[in-house]
C-alpha cells in the first residue's frame, strides 16, 4: 500500500477581543507584573466574552483555516476539536460546531489530551487520512480556560487564556507535510494538573463548589519537572523517527507554557532558543490551542515559508505529551 502525504492544508486562529494584563491581575489579586513575567514570562492573555463558548471560538478560526484552504465546510469528511474546555459535558464541540458551520452529515468528535490537544489531534488525523478513511479533516484546538481559573489561585489563575487554532488537514505535495509523529503518556493520579470535581468521580455539589473544586488545580512543580523531560524527548523521538536532525529545522513551535520550560528544551535539544517561537507573553497558556496559534501567528509574520522544516511539540495533563516534524506545505 502507497501512503499519502498529509499535511496542513490551510491554518487559522482565533483570540478574544478582551485582554487581560499583569496589572489587571494586580487589582485581583496579591500579585505584581514583575512577578509573573519573571516567572512565565507573560504579560497579558485573552479572555472570552460572556457570550463566547468554546464552540465559537473554534468557529472563527475554522472560517479562516478553510478560506486559507480554498475549501467549504462541505468538502470536509470529519471535525475533531481537541478540548478540556468543551460547551458541554454531553455533546461534543464538535459537532456544535458543524452545526455552526452549516455542515451536514459530518462526522464529529472531541478529543481530550490537554496541552498536547493539537498535537494528538494533527496525528489522528494523519492516521485516518494514510489510512484511507477519510481525505479531509479539520483539526481544532480550542479553550476557554477563563471559565475553570480560580481567581483567587495566585499561583494559576494568572498563567491561562482563551483562543483556538485550526487546520485542515488532507493530501499534499509528496514530501511535505506530516514527516513523523510521537506521542506518549504518564497516566497519574495524583491531582498534578486536573480539574477535581465535575465529573463522576466527584460531581459538583454545594460542597465541591465551597471548596472551589470545580476549578483547574495544578502541582506547579510537579508539572514544570515533567515537562523540562517531556518536551525535549518528544520531539527528539519525532526527530528520529523522521531521520532528520534538529539541526535542519527551521523553527520550533512549543507548548507555550512557561519561557524557563522553553528555555531547557533548547538547551536539551541543543538548538538555538531564537528558534523557538514564542508568543505567551501575549496569550498565556491557552491549552489545546497553543501551538496552533504560536505557527498561526509566525505564518502570518512569514516566519514560515513552503519547504520548511518545523517540529511542533507539546505537553499537557494527563500527563501526555506529543510531536509532529513537518516540511511546511504552502
Amino acid at each position: 500500500m502507497e501512503f499519502k502525504s498529509v499535511g496542513i492544508k490551510g491554518l487559522g486562529y482565533y483570540v478574544p477581543e478582551k485582554v487581560m494584563t499583569n496589572f489587571d491581575f494586580e487589582k485581583i489579586i496579591d500579585t505584581s507584573d514583575e512577578w509573573i513575567r519573571t516567572r512565565t514570562g507573560i504579560e497579558e492573555r485573552r479572555f472570552a466574552a460572556v457570550d463566547q463558548a468554546t464552540s465559537d471560538l473554534c468557529v472563527e478560526a475554522a472560517k479562516k483555516a478553510l478560506d486559507r484552504a480554498n475549501m467549504t465546510v462541505e468538502d470536509l469528511d470529519l471535525i475533531l476539536v481537541a478540548t478540556c474546555t468543551p460547551d458541554y459535558l454531553v455533546q461534543a464541540t464538535a459537532c456544535l460546531v458543524q452545526h455552526k458551520l452549516g455542515g451536514k452529515n459530518i462526522p464529529c468528535f472531541d478529543l481530550n489530551a490537554a496541552c498536547s490537544g493539537f498535537i494528538y489531534g494533527l496525528t489522528v488525523a494523519n492516521g485516518m487520512i494514510k489510512g484511507g478513511v477519510y481525505k479531509n479533516i479539520l483539526v481544532i484546538g480550542a479553550e476557554t480556560l477563563s471559565r475553570i481559573i480560580d481567581m483567587q489561585d495566585r499561583n494559576t489563575c494568572i498563567l491561562f487564556g482563551d483562543g483556538a487554532a485550526a487546520a485542515v488537514v488532507g493530501e499534499v505535495e509528496e514530501g511535505y507535510g506530516i514527516l513523523s509523529t510521537y506521542l506518549g503518556a504518564e497516566g497519574e493520579d495524583d491531582d498534578i494538573l486536573r480539574t477535581p470535581a465535575g465529573g463522576t468521580k466527584k460531581p459538583n455539589d454545594a460542597q465541591t463548589i465551597e471548596n472551589r473544586e470545580n476549578f483547574v488545580k495544578m502541582k506547579g512543580q510537579d508539572v514544570f519537572k515533567f515537562a523540562v523531560h517531556a518536551l525535549p524527548n518528544a520531539t527528539k523521538n519525532a526527530l528520529n523517527t523522521a531521520d532528520v536532525s534538529a539541526n535542519d529545522l527551521t523553527m520550533i513551535f512549543p507548548h507555550q507554557a512557561n519561557v524557563r520550560i522553553i528555555e531547557s528544551a533548547a538547551k536539551r535539544i541543543h538548538v538555538p532558543i531564537e528558534k523557538f517561537y514564542m508568543n505567551l507573553q501575549k496569550f498565556g497558556n491557552t491549552s489545546s490551542a497553543s501551538v496552533g496559534l504560536a505557527l498561526g501567528e509566525a505564518l502570518e509574520k512569514g516566519l514560515v515559508k513552503k519547504g520548511d522544516l518545523i517540529a511542533l511539540t507539546g505537553f499537557g495533563a494527563g500527563l501526555t505529551y506529543g510531536s509532529i516534524i513537518m516540511r511546511w506545505t504552502y
